[in-house]
């Protein structure tokens, strides 16, 4: 079915925390949620909404997404989370089965059916790194970009899929230590582990990923279709539940509340605390 476009400036209403722009046969949605662009509940509702609005439209053959602030991709869930569950209450509500809120963006993202490629330039830890695991492809700038699953260090494991999207790309054993160190990985070692599609020099990371998106988009019709279907993803959905019940069952302990809320007291979630995010973990747990 195909969907006619309101105008940019429409859709930009309609979703917060996005910039939303087309060009033919390309959508290019920057993040915007300022101070640290953090996975909150605006900007989960704003994708799962903007992705959804998309799925359906058959003019629209990529989706290339990026950040209003070159530090920052998307920095990690909201950790205030913990103290108003209840505001993820509307999130919940029609969740596809055996997947929680945070898994059901990724799993949005990872069966969507237009090419989506992360434009990778500022950092991205536990949300932000699942949310770029879960898209197709992701270019990350050399010197710039950082990922990595910091959960551990709030006395928690990854639970919005990262568990079992990282091991699908990159194995078990560098899983481990990814999800273990809680280390911050940059481009080139991202690459290296199969985290990434590529790391560019960062002054070509535009021209990169530009470039691909415009002849992805200029294929014959039907051949993004048939390749999606040719290579699908993996059916994760026994381990999607394992790692909720993990993630539950470490949420729910004192430690880790206590752990999210000296973080937040002590500068999680500001630019300051967010450039060396770990180390400031660290530092509390120490």
């Amino acid at each position: 079915m195909h969907t006619r476009y309101r105008s940019e400036t429409s859709m930009n209403d309609a979703y917060p925390t996005l910039r939303v722009n087309r060009e033919a046969g390309i959508v290019r949605v920057t993040l915007d949620n300022p101070p640290v662009n953090v996975l909150d509940v605006a900007l989960m509702g704003d994708l799962r909404h903007l992705l959804t609005a998309l799925r359906d439209d058959d003019s629209v053959r990529v989706i290339v997404f990026d950040s209003a602030n070159p530090e920052f991709f998307i920095a990690h869930v909201d950790m205030s989370l913990g103290d108003t569950p209840e505001a993820l209450d509307k999130l919940a509500q029609n969740l596809p089965d055996g997947v929680n809120v945070f898994q059901a963006l990724g799993e949005l993202l990872r069966h969507q059916p237009q090419v989506t490629i992360v434009k990778l330039a500022g950092m991205a830890r536990g949300g932000g790194a699942e949310f770029v695991t879960c898209a197709d492809m992701t270019f990350a700038a050399i010197g710039r970009a950082g990922i990595g699953q910091i959960e551990a260090l709030m006395g928690i494991v990854p639970g919005g899929g990262g568990t079992q999207y990282l091991a699908s790309r990159v194995g078990r054993n560098r899983a481990l230590e990814a999800v273990l160190s809680a280390d911050l990985y940059d481009a080139e070692t991202a690459e290296r582990y199969g985290w990434v599609n590529r790391a560019v020099p960062a002054d070509e990371l535009d021209e990169v990923v530009d470039r691909l998106a415009h002849n992805i988009a200029a294929l014959p019709e039907g051949v993004i279709a048939a390749a999606k279907h040719a290579i699908l993803p993996e059916d994760l959905a026994k381990g999607l539940l394992r790692e909720n019940d993990a993630w539950t069952g470490q949420i729910m302990r004192p430690t880790a509340a206590g752990l999210i809320r000296d973080g937040l007291a002590h500068g999680a979630q500001t630019p300051d605390g967010e450039r060396d995010l770990e180390g400031l973990l660290r530092r509390l747990a120490s």
